[in-house]
Formats: structure tokens, sequence, C-alpha cells
């Protein structure tokens, strides 16, 4: 049996066309002069950082300085969600 996410209720954007985030970068790689492999969104407040297969995993970092478990991909034509708290996909 699947373990639940106990975070769903922190959902405020439904995907990233609604959170108006037009820049499509990792802000916080492009402060720093890195490179990233694919963006997530955070579902609570739209912030985009790299994923974990990016150095700096700015994505991680964010949900857990901020405690906005949940992510979806930023990249075109993907749209799972997950919870990197539970360690789940989130439906």
């Amino acid at each position: 049996m699947a373990t639940p996410c106990f975070h769903k209720d922190m959902i405020r954007f439904e995907s990233p066309a609604e959170a108006d985030k037009a820049a499509g970068s990792c802000e916080d790689c492009v402060k720093i002069g890195a490179r990233w492999v694919h963006l997530r969104m955070c579902l609570t407040c739209g912030h985009v950082g790299c994923c974990d297969s990016s150095p700096n995993r700015h994505a991680r970092a964010h949900a857990m300085s901020e405690r906005h478990p949940l992510v979806t991909s930023y990249e075109p034509g993907e749209t799972w969600r997950y919870c990197f708290v539970d360690d789940v996909y989130v439906k």
C-alpha cells in the first residue's frame, strides 16, 4: 500500500501556468552563476528551483527552509507532483 501525502492542503497552485512564472530558470542558480538539469515549482508559493539531479538542489532546499514540501515539474509536457517530506508522488 502506498504511503499517503499529508500535505495536500498546502497546494495553492495546480500548475506552473497558474503561478505566472515566465522566467524559466532557477533564480538561485542564476544568482551564483550555476547550471541546472531540470526545474521544479513549489506548489505552495510558485518558487522555481533546480531538481535533485542538479548540483545545488535548490527546489529541495526551498522546500525544507520554507516548509513547502510539494513540487511539480516545471518541464514542458510533465505533469507529476511530488512531496519531499512524505517521499511520494501526489495525485
